[in-house]
């Protein structure tokens, strides 16, 4: 027995399998991802398909039947057969118009695309002259089908519509993926082929089989296409939320920057100290071991921790001889100010934390709360340590820098007292480290 014999004999279990397949595929694709009218085509390519075995399996189960119900359904199911077959081709162009839109922004419809929605028109025309003048089949006596000497229009039509699709689809290579590009040439061109091997194989429905096949296939690829473009699409959002992300950090470093530097232009003897102070505390930060968010975060806080000087009186900040009590005191206002104006920006808290407590001191002495050791928040302990330093090597209305052996001496006496000594260590370290003495004002 040959491997035709062997296809023909269980040709209607292969279809019964392959109409569940189609049908539950086209279910499926209800709730896909798959726009507009892409989805539409897919669904009735789907269900055109199902349907198509459906009736060609009843054209072969009823064939021969001369019955009543036979004589119908054998009419019924062969009618069903050519016109699901024009209605999956026609599918398939309106898929292929729907991807094309896609890629070109609604341009039009390409003219073979428009040609072809004409040709599939004329073959229903055809289909239905055919049941009253039997163009392209009869039915003998026995109720059996019969082809007539034109049946080759039949093909003619759909096969002139898959070149024509081929060429739009190859024209259009360039606008589509490897996988949907191989998809839609497969589609295009393979029906054509089993059209072919249909004509000189009479009995076995291959052309029917093959167009149920690649609906399966086609949906399948689909399935992959799309998640593949919303992966991709996602991937983009995340990229663009990143890149946002990073313009905004930029742009709220920029900003503090500014104002750190306006804040310092009130002092013509501190120009530069808010930006150093934040350089040095990053550094100390950095040594610590903090990740780089809260090593930016301690950069910022230290850019605007003497932000509450701007409501100081310039006749204090710029005086060049010994301030008064009072004075002072209202120069002391500066870090309650500060955490006044800062507290407000409620997605970055730690940037008050710097201007409220930077002149604490770690036995206690500091103000403006007194705050004693570990009780003062880290950012504020770290950038004690650099603000003092900038103020010892940055020249002054009553001094100039002071030697570099001075300052390392004083941050020394200063660990345990006025620093945290784990942080004042870090600082000894980084001045050791300084052998030419860079980190200054310069």
């Amino acid at each position: 027995m040959s491997i035709l014999d062997v296809l023909k004999q269980n040709q209607l279990d292969i279809m019964l399998v392959l109409e569940g397949i189609c049908f539950a595929i086209t279910v499926c694709g209800l709730f896909s991802h798959t726009s507009g009218q892409k989805k539409m085509a897919l669904l009735i390519m789907g269900f055109a398909s199902t349907f198509l075995i459906v009736a060609d399996r009843n054209a072969y189960i009823f064939r021969g039947d001369r019955s009543e119900t036979g004589y119908w359904m054998v009419r019924i199911s062969n009618f069903a057969v050519f016109f699901l077959t024009l209605l999956t081709i026609q599918a398939f162009n309106w898929y292929l118009v729907g991807i094309l839109k896609d890629k070109d922004k609604g341009e039009k419809t390409p003219l073979m695309l428009v040609v072809n929605e004409g040709l599939l028109l004329l073959g229903v025309v055809l289909l239905i002259v055919s049941q009253f003048t039997g163009l392209y089949y009869t039915f003998d006596d026995n109720n059996v089908y019969q082809r007539s000497d034109l049946y080759f229009i039949a093909y003619l039509i759909p096969a002139v519509v898959w070149v024509l699709q081929s060429i739009t689809v190859i024209q259009n290579r360039k606008k589509l993926n490897h996988l949907m590009l191989g998809s839609l040439l497969v589609f295009s061109m393979l029906p054509v082929l089993a059209s072919l091997v249909q004509f000189f194989c009479y009995g076995l429905s291959v052309t029917n089989t093959a167009l149920a096949v690649l609906t399966v296939a086609l949906r399948l690829i689909e399935i992959i296409n799309t998640n593949n473009e919303l992966e991709a699409s996602h991937k983009r959002e995340k990229e663009l939320m990143s890149q946002k992300q990073e313009d905004m950090s930029e742009m709220i470093e920029e900003t503090a920057y500014a104002l750190a530097a306006a804040i310092d232009a009130k002092d013509e003897y501190t120009h530069g100290h808010s930006a150093r102070v934040a350089h040095y505390s990053r550094k100390i930060a950095k040594k610590y071991g903090m990740d780089k968010k809260d090593c930016r975060n301690i950069y910022l806080a230290a850019l605007l921790h003497d932000v509450g000087k701007i409501g100081i009186p310039e006749s204090i900040i710029n005086k060049d001889c010994r301030l008064t009590d009072e004075e002072n005191d209202v120069i002391k206002t500066h870090t309650v100010i500060g955490y006044q104006i800062l507290k407000k920006i409620q997605k970055n808290p730690e940037l008050c934390i710097g201007a409220h407590y930077h002149h604490e001191r770690y036995d206690g002495t500091g103000y403006p709360e007194g705050l004693k050791g570990d009780d003062i928040p880290l950012f504020a302990r770290i950038i004690a340590v650099a603000d003092t330093y900038d103020a010892m090597t940055s020249k002054r209305s009553y001094r100039d820098v002071l030697p570099q052996d001075v300052v390392r001496a004083e941050i020394e006496k200063g660990s345990g007292t006025q620093f945290d000594p784990g942080f004042a260590d870090i600082m000894l370290k980084m001045i050791d480290d300084d052998k030419r003495y860079r980190m200054r004002q310069m």
